[in-house]
């Protein structure tokens, strides 16, 4: 079956919990997890909408609800047929909430996903088309979770192959390659470097060069800044979306989220947030 027909049929699932196992391997211990989530990822992932969540143990910031806006200003055809955000229910304000990158005039929107999570490969298709057709004046961005493991090993591959310029026409692939293909592991058996590596080298990049970057302080450094971004953002679960750094997206469906995602820009670009 097609992939973007098999995943995308997928995301017409209901929204369920996928929460990481409590007998799940061990993280790598030189790559800590946020303290937000164990260091260890999930062992088995249910329903391949399911959103993955961190450990029982992570406790993240309660966003409290406040009234209820009036509709925002329209200019996505999302935010032009939604009803009115209720903060709680829609979204929940992320309490002194930061972009990822200075906004410089944009309105940002980042993805908190994993390429080892069923429900981000499950809803990649339906987040694509509508990225490709977002407004000039708005940033899309892709952070990885970190939860440990091979979870960290795929956040750095993800910046590894960004860093070489391969990260655009190889993400599809490599959610395919795990959730499809399974020539990748992903969560069902943690993948060597060398493994990650050779999927990479389709792509003209030498293993061993993009393991030397995979292991070089530049990823690290990108690594951290995203382990705190999804910390201070309070993320619960993959995939996850945040307007500007301020808001989380909930929703009932993936379309539910993405309705909300596009009243969250309209709202932002209306009070000259960016």
């Amino acid at each position: 079956m097609n992939l973007r027909l098999a995943l995308l049929s997928l995301s017409l699932l209901p929204l369920i919990a996928c929460t990481r196992q409590d007998n799940a391997a061990p993280a790598d211990t030189a790559t800590p997890a946020t303290s937000e989530t164990p260091a260890a990822p999930a062992e088995a992932a249910p329903a391949a909408d399911a959103a993955t969540t961190p450990a029982a143990d992570a406790q993240p910031a309660d966003a409290k609800p406040a009234e209820a806006t009036p509709p925002p200003a329209a200019s996505t055809p999302a935010a032009n047929s939604g009803a009115a955000l209720v903060p709680g229910q829609d979204y929940d304000e992320i309490k002194n909430g930061q972009p990822f990158d200075p906004l410089n005039g944009k309105i940002e929107v980042v993805e908190v996903f994993g390429f080892v999570c069923p429900a981000c490969a499950s809803f990649q298709p339906q987040l694509a088309a509508w990225k490709a057709k977002l407004p000039a004046d708005v940033r899309f961005t892709y952070v990885p979770a970190l939860f440990g493991s091979m979870w960290d090993d795929y956040a750095k591959a993800f910046y590894t192959a960004q860093a070489l310029g391969i990260e655009e026409k190889s993400h599809d692939d490599l959610y395919r390659a795990i959730h499809m293909d399974q020539t990748l592991k992903g969560e069902r058996g943690r993948d060597s470097l060398e493994d990650i590596a050779k999927f990479y080298a389709k792509y003209g990049v030498n293993p061993e060069t993009f393991i030397s970057t995979m292991n070089s302080f530049t990823i690290a450094g990108k690594t951290s800044k995203a382990k705190q971004f999804a910390l201070r953002s309070q993320i619960q679960g993959t995939p996850s979306l945040i307007v500007n750094g301020k808001y989380l997206v909930k929703g009932t469906s993936r379309d539910d989220q993405l309705r909300i995602a596009d009243q969250l820009i309209a709202q932002e670009r209306a009070s000259g947030s960016k």
